[in-house]
């Protein structure tokens, strides 16, 4: 799966390659030299961070599935000792 950035994002992207290295690289980047860096940095390791995403939210998604038990869940069968508890209440 090829990861793709908005046109905006791109532009973003780029400019702050560039940024980086004008304040912390003895030379300066061009713009195609930076569009070229970002798109490396997308194929080559954007899937690790895209997957390590996915499996963060799975992880949530499994916790937050796991907990509906307890939060929903209804006691079965339970009219009968409902009504013998009201029974033994009443004076």
């Amino acid at each position: 799966m090829t990861i793709e950035l908005s046109k905006e994002d791109r532009a973003q992207a780029v400019a702050s390659i560039e940024r980086y290295f004008q304040e912390n690289m003895e030379e300066r980047i061009g713009n195609i030299a930076a569009t070229g860096l970002l798109g490396y940095f997308l194929e080559e390791i954007g899937p690790c961070i895209y997957n390590k995403a996915v499996a963060d939210v799975q992880g949530r998604l499994q916790a937050r599935v796991s907990e509906i038990d307890f939060e929903i869940h209804e006691e079965e069968f339970s009219y009968w000792r409902r009504v013998a508890k009201q029974r033994k209440a009443k004076p």
